[in-house]
């Protein structure tokens, strides 16, 4: 055992479903607003961009009917988006639930980083074989959104995380 890591989750320390939805929930936002600040300091104009990809992600539910642009927002298909993003949002944070709770702050930051360039990956390559329309995505604004979003995963889980501290453990 390393300095950074803390002992192994007994059998009744389990994962906390309402801290990864509130860790998912809250790295989506953060990520979604980095996104858009990258758009506008990269020049990308808003709101295309942002209706282009709320097409690209409510078409994994509803089909490649809705890849063309509209002539205005269609607001199923921003609802539909949305929920997807955050619906993996929250996936995302319970399959990192329980390594996060394990780092120290420092390395904590560092494998939410890390876990954000793996989701990078598997979302925007691996995934891009049955969805190929996403590859069109591949940039750097989306992978630093990547990013963003597993260091807020797992900032949010330190900086929220319950429960009584275990002994020789430092809180946030």
């Amino acid at each position: 055992m390393t300095a950074e890591t803390v002992p192994p989750r007994t059998a009744h320390e389990r994962i906390d479903p309402v801290m990864a939805l509130v860790a998912g929930l809250g790295a989506g936002v953060v990520a979604t607003l980095a996104q858009i600040a990258l758009w506008w300091l990269a020049g990308m104009p808003l709101p295309e961009t942002l209706f282009r990809d709320a097409r690209l992600t409510a078409a994994l539910v509803m089909g490649i009917d809705v890849l063309p642009p509209p002539s205005t927002p269609q607001w199923n298909i921003l609802l539909v988006a949305t929920l997807i993003h955050f619906l993996l949002s929250v996936v995302y944070a319970l399959i990192a639930a329980p390594l996060a709770s394990r780092l120290r702050n420092g390395s904590a930051l560092f494998a939410g980083a890390l876990y954000g360039l793996a989701i990078y990956v598997v979302n925007l390559y691996g995934l891009t074989l049955l969805f190929p329309w996403f590859a069109g995505v591949r940039d750097w604004v989306t992978l630093i959104t990547h990013l963003v979003f597993g260091v807020a995963l797992a900032g949010g889980y330190r900086l929220f995380a319950r429960g009584p501290q275990r002994p020789g453990r430092h809180s946030v």
